[in-house]
């Protein structure tokens, strides 16, 4: 900001004591040498120095009240003109001065008589000039054309100054108005990241978290009589940490600004932390990153919790179609949730079914069981089913959890999916399902194929699939 913007803004911020200041100098200058030129021979004398300070004191409100400022110095250029003093200079250049701060600083009702005023004392300023005998009416006609000039033209730029404010004016609450909004969505945005990170955070840390518990209680429980099954535990325990510290790292490294900055010549560690690699010729090395899992790892996801000692089975209906970006995230993301909280609630020796089903406008997935979950006590400070809804909701899908008919309970969650989508091969992949293949024949004894229902659970450890 220049000097010249300053002390415009502080003018503005002070404009009663600056338009005051001007109405005093204004005085000194018109005031005191007031003449009336109606007549042949010019006079000063107290009612003309009276009746200008009548119409230049006014002056000092011009900005802080234009209207009652302007209609001011009307009446006491009236009341001059009607007392035999139609035309007192060079006082009545004030007139023009009360037009213009109510053209540019009134409302728009106000300029509008103030111009129809100005019309009116030009037209009668002429006939007092005419009736007084000062001028001819040929003169006081000329006279009244370049006074109402005058007034045009101080109307005339008072509008386009007008203009200009209110065009300024319209511009800063414009900029205002885009701060306030730019604000709001930042934090809206932000919000909406603490929540996303919150429910990845949720999902990774509580799925883990309940897998090594339980593997760390059976452990323990089967050390003394099954030295193998506190084996096979442990490296259960071992494996779900690791992949929980890579999916943490994951998610937390968006979080860093020099996440993919190293020094150069510096070794670079492995996304698992197990291990160091060469960083690239130009000293940045790129961050490992892994597909996010998907409607394909449901089987995976199964297995792990069925190693955890759950019986858990895999059920796929119909074709298998591409899903949106992060709608398969979507879906196994529930799965995990849901069977995490299986693992939580449900007692001892759960029943767990997961089903996938393909609609065609629609993929459907179910995990139910047959444990106390229904009547498990809670703590309600879980996010399991507000994340799982959240989730549904971003894709205009629905989650519905509750007990089901039996006893046991069951989460029920549906995303709308493309209706012209084709079906796909099966293909190794992330974020591509695979359509359920049929099983193999076996080999002994001799016996025709017999294709595998889609229906049919995941098959057990050591059962090719």
């Amino acid at each position: 900001m220049t000097w010249w913007d300053r002390l415009l803004r502080w003018e503005d911020s002070h404009r009663f004591a600056v338009d005051a200041t001007g109405a005093a100098l204004l005085w000194l200058l018109l005031g005191t040498v007031a003449m009336d030129l109606s007549t042949a021979a010019a006079s000063i004398d107290a009612g003309t120095r009276l009746a200008a300070a009548a119409m230049i004191a006014p002056l000092a409100w011009r900005r802080v009240r234009p209207v009652m400022s302007a209609a001011a110095v009307y009446a006491a250029a009236l009341v001059h003109m009607l007392l035999g003093l139609p035309l007192l200079l060079p006082s009545d250049l004030v007139v023009l001065v009360a037009l213009y701060s109510l053209t540019v600083h009134g409302p728009r009702w106000s300029y509008r008589v103030g111009v129809a005023g100005a019309a009116v004392g030009t037209l009668l300023l002429a006939v007092l000039l005419a009736v007084d005998g000062a001028f001819y009416w040929p003169a006081a006609l000329v006279v009244c054309v370049v006074v109402g000039s005058m007034f045009l033209a101080v109307f005339a730029f008072g509008l386009v100054r007008r203009s200009r404010r209110e065009h300024l004016e319209a511009l800063v609450d414009r900029a205002h108005r885009l701060e306030v909004e730019r604000d709001q969505q930042a934090v809206i945005g932000a919000a909406a990241e603490r929540a996303r990170i919150a429910r990845e955070m949720h999902d990774i840390v509580a799925h883990s978290l309940s897998v090594m518990i339980a593997q760390a209680d059976g452990g323990r429980y089967a050390a003394a009589a099954d030295p193998a099954a506190a084996t096979r535990a442990l490296g259960t325990i071992a494996e779900t940490g690791r992949a929980a510290l890579t999916d943490m790292r994951r998610l937390l490294g968006v979080l860093r600004t020099d996440a993919g900055t190293v020094r150069p010549g510096s070794a670079v560690p492995d996304a698992s932390g197990t291990g160091a690699r060469e960083p690239d010729p130009g000293g940045a090395a790129a961050l490992v990153t892994t597909p996010q899992p998907a409607v394909d790892d449901l089987e995976t996801l199964v297995a792990q919790m069925r190693a955890s000692g759950m019986r858990a089975s895999l059920v796929r209906l119909g074709a298998a179609r591409h899903l949106p970006p992060g709608a398969g995230l979507t879906v196994y993301r529930i799965a995990q949730e849901s069977l995490t909280n299986v693992l939580k609630h449900a007692g001892p020796d759960p029943s767990v079914t997961v089903m996938l089903q393909w609609l065609p406008d629609a993929v459907t997935l179910e995990v139910s069981d047959d444990g106390r979950g229904a009547a498990a006590d809670s703590d309600g400070l879980g996010q399991g089913l507000v994340g799982m809804r959240e989730r549904a909701a971003m894709f205009g899908g629905t989650v519905s959890a509750g007990p089901r008919p039996g006893g046991g309970y069951r989460v029920r969650a549906q995303l709308p999916t493309p209706s012209s989508g084709r079906a796909v091969p099966a293909t190794p992949g992330r974020d591509v399902p695979r359509r359920a293949a049929p099983r193999r024949p076996a080999p002994a004894p001799p016996a025709a194929p017999a294709p595998r229902a889609t229906s049919a659970p995941v098959p057990t450890e050591g059962t090719p699939a």
